[in-house]
């Protein structure tokens, strides 16, 4: 029987890079001080109960930690959270340190409490080819304040570089024109 045939990883990272992704940083703890990562994996799973789920690559020194505790904090980044975006993907930064502004929450997780975040409870843990698919079902959110400013721009990550999306992104929601036009094809 002949084998299927594989693509590179050379390739597959080719391929994601034309696919856009929402930026997150999850935190933990699970005794031995708290660790932040940056993923641009998180996706909603469930509603009923609020679910969701992120991959942690091996290759990071916070996945260890984050793969023991039993409760994490997702922050869902917008724009303006770049730079905790920044912190949170490079290698042997202080991602708690003075400057920073972070806290405990009452039931003990790092967070940082200028972003939406999401606290929950690991569920579930799926080692992947090295990388770890964490699902987590969400127990508390950052409370909504009346006096929040509007929605926040979302932060993306696409093509190895951050992008904000913004109304002037926004597709007509109008009749759209044909797929041809817009994506230049005369076909």
């Amino acid at each position: 029987m002949e084998a299927e045939p594989r693509i590179s990883a050379e390739q597959f990272r080719f391929a994601f890079r034309s696919h856009p992704a929402g930026v997150a940083v999850v935190t933990a703890d699970a005794g031995d001080g708290p660790v932040a990562m940056t993923v641009s994996s998180v996706a909603s799973i469930s509603i009923d109960p609020p679910t969701l789920m992120f991959s942690a690559s091996a290759i990071s020194s916070s996945t260890p930690t984050i793969c023991r505790a039993e409760t994490v904090v997702v922050h869902l980044l917008a724009a303006d959270h770049v730079a905790l975006a920044r912190l949170g993907s490079r290698s042997g930064a202080a991602r708690f340190g003075s400057d920073i502004e972070w806290g405990r929450l009452p039931t003990g997780e790092p967070y940082y409490p200028g972003v939406t975040w999401l606290r929950g409870r690991v569920m579930q843990r799926i080692d992947v080819h090295g990388s770890t698919v964490l699902i987590v079902e969400a127990i508390e959110a950052k409370p909504h304040l009346e006096d929040e400013a509007g929605e926040p721009s979302p932060l993306v990550y696409h093509n190895r570089r951050w992008h904000v999306i913004n109304g002037k992104t926004e597709l007509p929601t109008t009749a759209a024109p044909p797929f041809h036009r817009v994506y230049g094809r005369d076909d």
